[in-house]
């Protein structure tokens, strides 16, 4: 795998305010100069950084202090005092750029200190590069700074010519070792690109001297990778990071075993979201959570890609805000709005998990090292989850393997082909079951399979797997926590998409009572994954009389309280196909449909009209007299025909008709096809930590 210094460049920062200098003048200047100084002399710098850039940084920040003692000395002496002395303008000058140099130096000490040390090792000469070039910047500076016309202590005059000699004879430095290192790393590279397993012992060997010696400290560089990834513009520097991500969670997984969250840190993902509002422009228009990846559709709409590619996985070809009929099927990255996103997540203190790239960029350059690698990684935990006899796994090491695999599922699409290829989705099955003894092992496992079940491919393994969809239902139906419960419903949404999975799932009366009984008494986001699961299974028609027998009628206009627009387009869907017999369920909640077309949304308003129309053609007289019940419902249908959508106007006006019919003693009016064009979905986006 050859890799070039050029390859990692730099990365990139947003200036900090104090950078700009165009409000400092005299003292305030000198003062400024002092403070930064002081900064930079205290920078702790990790023992990585140390290892790879000692003589540089320790050089930079030695000339550094010795020029804090020179603007010491400046602001005490009378020279610098204005009131008294005139000083050359060109002092001032020198001393602007002077400390916009320091600030660079400052910022760069900073960047490689804190950032990815993987990264940095790869770009060695980069930054010994840019060490030189701003000593060369100080060393000129240095060479114009007026000493003579200055009245300096013999001292600090001779400081300030030290540290222009200093700067003068500066070289870039980088150390054999350094260099022989990265040689070891990009030898590792190679050796996965052509299948072969790297030696425990020398992986071991590289991760001491970078300083990264267990899990967490994986994590980070991880992290940091996937942070440089995203400030990458080209496509074959994005493609050597994703390389050294996928090397770091093998040596991870290898080196230092399986890991799962800590409870704060699990805590903190489950009620981040909720603790704070959430802009309504950062929001999903689907699945009303927070966006992690935006996307702009054909119609100029944002959705978050995993909702908005599972709607249009399921057959649909609308946009589902506007129902307008999409030109195409293109995806467009919104990154504008991701960077508020991440910017705002940042400022809020919620963690920003977005779905990274492990083995392909733009969706066709595969970068066949980040592939192995990830091959080695999942075949090393998945023999690891298959255990010894001699040796079995504790519950602990079991629960600790599920969670890596977990995480690995929600990389991208070759991990999830790359699991499931290794078998791992038997093995998961058996861990359904598990809640009473092991709640945290249940949820890792049915968390896995919901995110295996992205890949299309996938779909149809699970379904073939035996005991799969009895051990989802029996996570829907008893599962020990909410979690559980809702990416089990998740996962069958998911599965779901496939018409032919669809009816399947219809089948199995316990996975329809395990919904049904999630969307009447679990939390919001239970209930929206519930929902949206419900949803999907209505599409087809035979399924519907088991949703009708399950009491999903009943269920959705109790839901219609609290969450019309869900409920109302479950009743929808569900009266739509299901004949009499659904009908006749949903007599009792009429008077609940009058109330959402006079106080819901525009889209619930729409749904609540489409309804009515279906139920009093299939119902007769009988349901028309209930809803002609229904006080001032005629003033409320005038009002949706005049403010409502375009559908909603339309079914308003048939709705109209019918009433008028119906009080004049006539049959029912014209019939009208029908189309549900609303939608729920999972509150998981079907993606999950």
């Amino acid at each position: 795998m050859a890799l070039s210094p050029e390859t990692f460049t730099t990365r990139k920062r947003r200036p900090a305010s104090s950078f700009n200098t165009s409000k400092l003048s005299d003292l305030n200047l000198l003062f400024s100069l002092l403070q930064l100084t002081d900064q930079i002399c205290s920078l702790d710098l990790n023992s990585s950084a140390n290892f790879l850039f000692n003589r540089a940084s320790c050089s930079a920040i030695r000339k550094t202090q010795l020029l804090g003692v020179v603007f010491e000395d400046m602001i005490r002496s009378s020279t610098v005092n204005l009131d008294s002395v005139v000083v050359p303008h060109s002092l001032f000058l020198c001393l602007e750029e002077m400390y916009i140099v320091l600030h660079k130096i400052k910022t760069l000490i900073e960047d490689f200190s804190n950032g990815s040390r993987f990264n940095l090792l790869m770009q060695i000469e980069i930054v010994a590069d840019t060490f030189h070039r701003l000593t060369g910047e100080l060393s000129t500076l240095l060479d114009v700074f007026p000493i003579q016309e200055l009245t300096l202590n013999d001292d600090v005059r001779d400081l300030v010519l030290l540290v222009r000699k200093q700067c003068s004879e500066s070289r870039p430095v980088i150390g054999t070792e350094q260099i022989n290192l990265r040689r070891e790393v990009v030898s590792v590279l190679d050796r996965i690109k052509n299948e072969i397993v790297p030696d425990k012992a020398h992986l071991s060997s590289i991760f001491e001297k970078l300083e990264i010696r267990d899990a967490s400290s994986c994590r980070a560089e991880i992290e940091n990778l996937e942070e440089d990834i995203q400030n990458r513009s080209e496509e074959q520097s994005k493609a050597d990071l994703v390389a050294l991500i996928g090397l770091v969670r093998f040596a991870k997984c290898v080196l230092f075993g399986a890991s799962t969250p800590s409870t704060r840190s699990a805590s903190l993902r489950r009620s981040r979201s909720s603790e704070f509002a959430v802009p309504a422009d950062y929001r999903c228009p689907i699945s009303l959570e927070l966006m992690q990846d935006p996307v702009v559709v054909a119609t100029g709409q944002t959705y978050d890609r995993v909702s908005i590619k599972l709607w249009m996985d399921s057959g649909h070809n609308t946009c589902p805000k506007t129902g307008q009929t999409l030109a195409h099927t293109d995806l467009i990255p919104n990154r504008v709005l991701r960077n508020m996103i991440t910017t705002w997540c940042r400022e809020q203190k919620i963690p920003f998990e977005v779905e990274t790239v492990t083995g392909k960029l733009n969706g066709g350059v595969t970068n066949k090292a980040a592939l192995e690698a990830t091959r080695m990684t999942v075949s090393f935990l998945v023999n690891k989850l298959k255990g010894n006899d001699n040796a079995p796994l504790s519950v602990e090491d079991t629960n600790g393997t599920v969670y890596e695999l977990r995480v690995l599922a929600k990389t991208d699409s070759d991990s999830r082909a790359c699991i499931a290829e290794a078998g791992a989705i038997p093995l998961l099955v058996r861990f359904l079951d598990v809640g009473m003894e092991n709640p945290s092992l249940q949820v890792n496992a049915v968390t896995t399979i919901l995110n295996l079940s992205i890949l299309e491919a996938n779909k149809t393994r699970i379904m073939e797997t035996d005991g799969a969809l009895n051990g989802i239902a029996e996570v829907l139906l008893s599962g020990v926590t909410w979690e559980a419960k809702a990416n089990a419903a998740a996962t069958v949404f998911s599965l779901s998409g496939v018409p032919a999975h669809r009816k399947k799932l219809g089948r199995k009366t316990r996975v329809v009572s395990g919904l049904v009984n999630l969307a009447r008494g679990g939390p919001e986001g239970a209930r929206r994954d519930a929902l949206a699961a419900i949803l999907n299974l209505a599409a087809d028609r035979e399924t519907v009389a088991r949703l009708v027998e399950g009491g999903a009628i009943s269920m959705a206009a109790e839901v219609m309280a609290a969450m019309p627009e869900e409920g109302v387009t479950i009743l929808e869907a569900v009266v739509k196909r299901g004949g009499l017999v659904a009908v006749a369920a949903a007599y009792a909640g009429i008077k609940r449909l009058g109330a959402v077309l006079r106080e819901g949304s525009e889209r619930a308003r729409e749904s609540a009209a489409a309804t009515l129309v279906t139920m009093c053609r299939k119902g007769g007289s009988e349901v028309v007299g209930e809803l002609a019940a229904v006080p001032g419902v005629e003033r409320i249908i005038w009002e949706l025909m005049a403010v409502g959508s375009v559908r909603g106007r339309r079914k308003a006006a048939t709705l109209l008709k019918i009433l008028r019919r119906w009080a004049a003693g006539l049959d029912g009016g014209e019939s009208e096809g029908m189309s549900t064009t609303t939608m729920i979905t999972p509150s998981t986006t079907t993606l999950a930590p």
